[in-house]
């Protein structure tokens, strides 16, 4: 969390940090002394331990505004899967694409690289006798927000 926080506060975005109550009491995993150093450079919200903090999350990104991007590990499958309908799941994962920045950390685990969210919707796309389509060229296992970052380009002739 710590380097994450730091490397985002260096795009001088405003950041929100949404974490448990328990993150206030110094222990080993939640330094006093990184957390002010945290809280100077974001906002926190603390809810409480048992909470389903997911529900925040997805509150303050969409309360925030079209802009907002949101940086977590979970997934949000209980929440597409409490969706009432398949066009409204479609719709969740759409909006997921567009606003969760994914991260991963280097290989010799020093730093934390981010994939900055879609701008594009990624499915198959024409203009006029050329059409765009996103694949994968090697298999793997990927999660809903993951897509395709390779493009083939088709045109008729």
């Amino acid at each position: 969390l710590f380097d994450a926080v730091n490397c985002l506060a260096k795009e001088n975005a405003r950041l929100l940090v949404l974490g448990r109550k328990h993150m206030l009491m110094n222990s080993s995993n939640w330094k006093r002394e990184t957390m002010k150093e945290m809280q100077n450079k974001a906002d926190f919200f603390f809810a409480e331990n048992i909470s389903e903090d997911d529900a925040f999350l997805l509150y303050a990104t969409l309360r925030s505004g079209k802009h907002c991007r949101f940086v977590t590990r979970d997934f949000l499958r209980d929440h597409k899967a409490c969706l009432s309908d398949s066009l409204t799941r479609h719709l969740f994962r759409k909006w997921q694409r567009g606003h969760q920045i994914g991260f991963y950390s280097s290989a010799d685990g020093r730093s934390i690289n981010f994939l900055p969210a879609f701008r594009y919707d990624c499915v198959v796309q024409t203009t006029g006798d050329t059409w765009h389509i996103p694949y994968k060229d090697v298999f793997e296992e990927k999660y809903s927000y993951q897509v395709p970052r390779k493009w083939l380009c088709i045109q008729q002739k």
